[in-house]
Order: C-alpha cells, then structure tokens, then sequence
C-alpha cells in the first residue's frame, strides 16, 4: 500500500473564524489539528481515542495523533487498514470509511514503525457531546433516581467519558487522563454514578430505543458561561463580549507588570501579614475576625484561571475537535442569569452552536438545547417578572427559533425547590431523548403510526383581545390534547396598559372542530394588552398537552425588562450595550 503524506506545508493557515470554502473536507480537519502545539515525538493519539470507546457509525471516522516527523502510521479497524505519513511537526490524521453499527467490541490499532499501541472492545455507535455548567455535570450518584438507577445500569453498549473542568489560554491539544476521568467507562452498576445525570437518562432512552452502542463524551463545567465555550477569535468579532475580553487582559497585564509570580507572591504575603495583624487586634478586643482572608489562588496568573474568555472551549472540547460524532447536547445559563452576565447572551449563546458545528466540521450538527430551570424562592412578582432567567429562557427559545437542527427542552418543571441544581435528572434526560429519536433520527410514534414522535408541549403562537379577556393561540405542533394539569391554571399573568402584571385565571376554550386556545383575563385589568405564562425565576406552570410535555414560558409582549442589577434595559429583539 502506497501511503499518503500529511504535508503541513501544503495547508494555508486557517483562522477558525475563517468561513470554510470547502465543507466536511480532511483539509479543514488537517488545518485545525495544526492549530495546536506540537508535541514530541513517539507515537501517541490523543486521549479521547482509548479501549472501550464508541466510534461513529455512518460517517467518515477521524483519528489523529504524532508520531516521528516524515514517518508512515497505519491504522488498523473493522477491516480497514489506511496509512499516511506524519508531517515535519509529527502530526498525522486518517479518515476511516463510514461503517455500520456495532455493539461486538473490537481491536482499534495504530502502528508506526516498531511501535504498536493497541485499543481493545472499540464499539461503533452514535456518540453525543454532553456539555455546558453544573447542571450536565451533576452526576447520577447525586440525582433524585440514583438509588434505582445505579444498581439497574447494565449496560455494556453504553459508554461514556468524562473530561475534567479545566480551562486554558489558548487550545490545547490534549486532556488529562487520571483515574475516573479522560478515560472511556464501560456503564455498570460499579462506574455509572460518575457519569452525567443527564446525559446517562439520555443515552440511556436512546441505547433503549435505537439499540444501538452509545458514547457519551460529558465536556461540562460548572460556573461557566457561554462565553466561555466560544472561540476568542469569534468573541473578539461579538460587540457585548468585548467588556469580558479587556477585564480578562487588564488583569492579565497588570499580573505581569506586577512582577509575575515573583510580584503575586510578595503581594500575597503583605496582604495576609496586614490581615494577620487586623485578625490579631480582633482577637484581642473580643471581636470576630475580619473576612477576606487572602487566597493565594486569587494571586495566580490571570491565564490559569480557568474560566477566562473561551477558557473551557480551549481546554475541553479544542482537544477533540474533528471528533466524528452524532450531535450535540447542551445546557447552560444559569452563570448567566447574574448580574449583568445577561448581556452578552444573546450574541455568546447562538456562538456556542455555530463554533461547535465548525469545530466538528458539520453545518447541522444536531443541537439539543435545555432551557435552564430555576432556583430561587418565590419572591414579589415584580421581582420575578424582571429576573434574568427570564432573559436566558427567552433568549434559549429565540435561538431554538433561529437556528435550524435544534431542539429546546423545558426543564423548569423538574424543580421543586430553591436548589440551583434540579435533582430530578430523568425528566431532562428523557425530554432531550424524545427530540433525538424525534428530529434526528426520524423515529415516528409507534400508538400512532405514520405521525412523529411527540417530543414538545405547546409553543405560543399568537393572542387576541376579545373584550376583558385574552385568547392565546398556540402552535399546531405540540398542542395536541391541551390542557391544565388537574384543571388548575397556575403561571399564567395579564397586564394592561400600565405594565403592571397581575395573577390571572385562565381555561382552555375554543369551538368543536377548532383548534384548542387559552382564555386568560383578571378582574383587576379589564383593558388587557398582555399575557405572561411561567415568567418567572421559578415558575409554577400547569399548561401541558395530551402527552403531559410541559408548554414554554413565553410572553405576548415585547416590552423593556429591568432586571435587577445595574442600570440596563433588557430588549428581547435588539443586541444588549452596556448603559442602554
């Protein structure tokens, strides 16, 4: 066999930000992969290829790695056996055929000269990037339903990986591999707690449904915002994303002018003696100790941080970009509801999907969206009206709306109390299912032949004022069987022309033959101009169709939000400046 060459001198140097002229293409792949540093010599693949692992059924599969420069690598699987030579840095990539899926593992080897690393019980599957913050990193040992799940988790087509937080300046060509993390896990009783709640519900219904191998990569990380799963060459093009940008390289500037590690230690070291002295006095008076106790890490160089602009997309998903993989799934928001972290979000958040599909080198990469629940206490309704969960969900909703190959699953309804983190995974998990076997596997409702797979409650579509009352149209998608949960209208607000929203009462209504709507009015607002529904931080909502999916939060109006912090005017179809 005549082997290829990997030539890196051929390829022009492509900037991500850069519009692909050809799509899907190795050229791309190959460009990207030389984005990152060069390692030394020896062969060596990256850590996401590992025994146990899922490959990608029905599509061209990616595998890279280095080896000594100008040197034949073959790769060996299922049949396939291709060669290429690495390149003057030592990097190389193969393109294996697209193969059927398979739950018989098998032998993955890669060989260049007398070196042979040898990846056993490899499965081909439909493999799912599972990312965002806390709530997809929250895992099944800590949900609600670990105590019946764990113990039942036989699953062996079931594979997952966990990538451990970590954020980096610039894109890293690796992840660390120790212990439960960065390495592939067989799902069993004795590993399935440390995978993602949500993402083990998910893979679960679908390994279930389709019976099929699947691979679960959990790249998540709580705390983040999406900023910080953008590329910075694509936040630097995002005018509400240039603030976090200057912060970050201030502080990054000021620690080097400070004399580096040298100057952060010595700062460190007369902070604490000065708070070593106020806490001594303290003392001496009968009184509490100051708080602020310095923190050495809070001294650390700006860039190790962690969560900086495009931090975590460097350090977590950068390693295993070109993956060949079935989509992806993502829920993230919550970092930012607080503050004025809202600002950005409506530019940071559609980044997230069209850098992901670049990076993945698939224009319709499917895109699973969960719309963030909520966490606080019931507070004033004028509190609520103007949180910033509302800005996120809306703004979720938008995108969904927007951008073709998503879906949005409502999560709101899976919280009963003030814990940011929902321990009922199941519900999110099975939702997400439902709209893979739905839109991206094409999977039709078997109590129903011939009709799709219902995987969504009811979607607002419009409203009209008849006379005191309100009537609210949905959606024909979704709204099959509408109803109040135990005939009970709960979520639902009207305002009139001054804004102020009152609770409403509400019912289904709507002639034979007619498809259903919402009747929504209150006696304190006889002239209504506007309805909200679940517009709050936590919302209680009891509209659902005949399938019981929970309907959208949604609002008939367009007005101005003030949310709580700072000064900014929230508008739902313009891009957020800071001031506005």
């Amino acid at each position: 066999m005549t082997p290829t060459r990997c030539n890196p001198a051929s390829i022009a140097n492509v900037s991500l930000s850069t519009k692909l002229s050809v799509k899907f293409s190795i050229a791309f792949l190959l460009a990207l992969f030389h984005l990152l540093p060069a390692v030394s010599a020896k062969l060596r693949l990256p850590h996401i290829f590992n025994g146990q692992m899922v490959l990608q059924r029905d599509k061209p599969v990616n595998i890279w790695g280095w080896a000594d420069q100008e040197t034949d690598v073959t790769v060996s699987f299922a049949g396939q056996e291709k060669t290429i030579t690495s390149g003057k840095d030592g990097k190389w990539l193969i393109s294996l055929d697209a193969m059927e899926a398979n739950a018989s593992g098998r032998n993955l080897k890669v060989q260049s000269g007398n070196i042979s690393i040898d990846y056993h019980d490899v499965l081909v599957g439909d493999v799912w990037i599972c990312g965002g913050q806390s709530n997809m990193e929250w895992r099944l040992r800590s949900s609600r339903d670990a105590d019946i799940e764990i113990p039942s988790a036989n699953y062996p087509a079931i594979r997952f990986i966990r990538i451990e937080p970590e954020g980096a300046p610039e894109p890293l060509e690796d992840f660390p591999a120790e212990k439960d993390a960065g390495v592939w896990r067989v799902c069993s009783p004795k590993t399935i707690g440390d995978c993602s709640g949500v993402a083990y519900f998910f893979g679960q219904r679908l390994h279930r449904r389709l019976d099929v191998p699947i691979g679960l990569i959990n790249a998540a990380w709580g705390g983040t915002m999406a900023q910080h799963w953008v590329t910075r060459e694509t936040l630097e093009t995002l005018p509400t994303a240039k603030p976090y940008i200057e912060e970050y390289e201030t502080k990054r500037q000021l620690w080097i002018e400070g004399g580096k590690e040298k100057g952060a230690t010595k700062r460190f070291a007369a902070d604490l003696a000065k708070w070593e002295k106020l806490a001594a006095a303290a003392k001496a008076a009968g009184e509490k100790a100051p708080g602020g106790k310095p923190n050495l890490k809070s001294y650390a160089d700006p860039g190790t941080q962690g969560r900086i602009p495009a931090g975590p997309l460097n350090a977590m998903i950068m390693p295993i970009a070109g993956l060949s993989v079935r989509g992806a799934l993502f829920y993230q928001g919550e970092n930012n509801a607080f503050g004025n972290t809202w600002i950005p979000f409506p530019e940071t958040f559609p980044a997230v999907i069209s850098d992901w599909r670049k990076l993945f080198n698939d224009k319709d990469l499917p895109f699973g969206i969960i719309q963030i629940a909520g966490w606080s206490t019931r507070r004033s309704m004028t509190y609520d009206m103007n949180h910033h969960t509302n800005v996120i969900r809306e703004q979720q909703f938008l995108t969904w709306q927007k951008t073709p190959n998503t879906g949005l699953i409502v999560s709101f309804d899976a919280n009963s109390d003030s814990n940011i983190h929902p321990g009922r995974k199941y519900p999110v998990g099975d939702r997400s299912a439902r709209w893979a076997l739905s839109t991206v596997y094409g999977i039709e409702d078997a109590t129903r032949p011939g009709q799709p797979l219902q995987w969504h409650g009811p979607i607002y579509r419009s409203m009209e004022r008849k006379g005191e009352k309100i009537a609210i149209q949905f959606e024909k998608s979704g709204s099959d069987g509408l109803r109040l949960d135990q005939n009970d209208a709960r979520g639902f607000y009207i305002a009139g022309a001054d804004q102020v929203f009152h609770h409403a009462e509400a019912r289904i209504s709507g002639a034979r033959g007619q498809a259903p709507e919402i009747e929504v009015w209150c006696k304190e607002v006889p002239d209504p101009l506007a309805v909200r529904y679940a517009f709050s931080n936590l919302p209680l909502g009891t509209l659902m169709n005949g399938k019981e999916l929970p309907a959208y939060p949604f609002r008939t109006d367009t007005w101005p939000l003030k949310p709580h912090y700072g000064e900014d005017l929230y508008h739902v179809n313009s891009p957020q400046k800071s001031g506005e």
